[in-house]
């Protein structure tokens, strides 16, 4: 079965989906997105869209932001996604990336007087960082855009730019990822990830103020701390000499899941090893990305191969609202 997307509000080969060279979003970077996970669970035969809500929610604030006005509510987000991958025939774990963008083929530096757009596409992911392993890290000589630059509280794709010189330096210089700095030098994040240390047995994480991605893999490891394991999660501003003297650290992210850090700028992180609670929390979260623990029923959206099933109550909109079938 060939891959689909949602594109021009209807569903096509993946192959169809073209945009102009001339497209605003192209050229400047006027277009947010969300990255969403498909998880497959073999045994159930199933796939969970883990806090699609959420992600959904996220990026209609980021279309706020860029002035991008879609005709779509989030419960019908959700059902376009829903519906695109079981027309897709997955199989597996899936990556689903929603786009909204300035679609007009127009030259010239604004958000006003253009018109806007709407799309989805997904694909299979290689492992985005080795959480299975560990991985190595330095702090990156670029600094992390300030909100009065670019909003970071929205995935808005020219940011992005920034985040690809920092991956790109630590990848040039033999390490696994970058973690920037504010412009005062405090930390704020991996280059697509959020960054937690443990120091005396609580979580510390640096806070919105400090350029972060209000992310929802964070939030969703800080829930799973505090209920699951009774770890404090504390919100603050983090030096970067505090990273060298962490018991433990970790990124989370969509791409990323829950991934251990283990050493940073050729310092080991406590003993250089998988610690304890980000064991703890990783086997958490492989539980729950899956749709497996009922304590967490808000955040799974179930997609079986046949039938779309839903863990919330939300309102069908009638089947001749949705896209035909091509």
């Amino acid at each position: 079965m060939p891959p689909y997307a949602f594109f021009h509000k209807q569903f096509v080969p993946l192959s169809e989906a073209k945009i102009g060279v001339l497209t605003h979003a192209l050229h400047y970077g006027t277009a947010c997105f969300e990255g969403i996970r498909g998880n497959w669970d073999s045994k159930q035969k199933r796939f969970c869209l883990f806090r699609i809500r959420d992600h959904y929610e996220r990026m209609l604030g980021g279309c706020r932001i860029l002035k991008i006005k879609l005709p779509y509510s989030v419960d019908k987000l959700c059902q376009l996604t829903a519906a695109l991958l079981e027309r897709s025939g997955y199989k597996e774990d899936v990556y689903i990336r929603p786009l909204a963008y300035k679609s007009s083929e127009a030259v010239g530096v604004r958000l006003h007087n253009l018109d806007d757009d709407f799309l989805i596409v997904m694909t299979t992911l290689p492992p985005y960082l080795d959480a299975e392993n560990g991985v190595r890290c330095c702090t990156s000589s670029w600094r992390r855009v300030d909100d009065t630059m670019i909003p970071p509280r929205g995935k808005i794709c020219g940011i992005y730019v920034n985040s690809a010189l920092a991956k790109t330096e630590a990848w040039e210089n033999g390490f696994d990822e970058a973690i920037l700095l504010t412009q005062d030098g405090h930390v704020s994040e991996g280059s697509g990830e959020n960054i937690f240390l443990v120091l005396g047995g609580r979580l510390i994480t640096p806070p919105s103020s400090d350029n972060i991605l209000m992310g929802i893999t964070r939030d969703t490891v800080m829930k799973l701390a505090k209920n699951e394991l009774r770890i404090d999660t504390i919100e603050r501003q983090v030096d970067r000499s505090e990273l060298y003297v962490a018991e433990e650290c970790f990124f989370t992210g969509t791409a990323a899941n829950l991934a251990p850090i283990l050493e940073i700028d050729h310092r080991p992180i406590g003993s250089g090893k998988i610690g304890k609670v980000t064991a703890k929390l990783q086997k958490l979260f492989a539980e729950v990305m899956v749709g497996r623990n009922s304590r967490y029923p808000e955040w799974y959206y179930l997609v079986s191969p046949k039938a779309v099933r839903h863990s919330v109550v939300i309102k069908r909109e009638s089947p001749r609202d949705l896209p035909a079938k091509p």
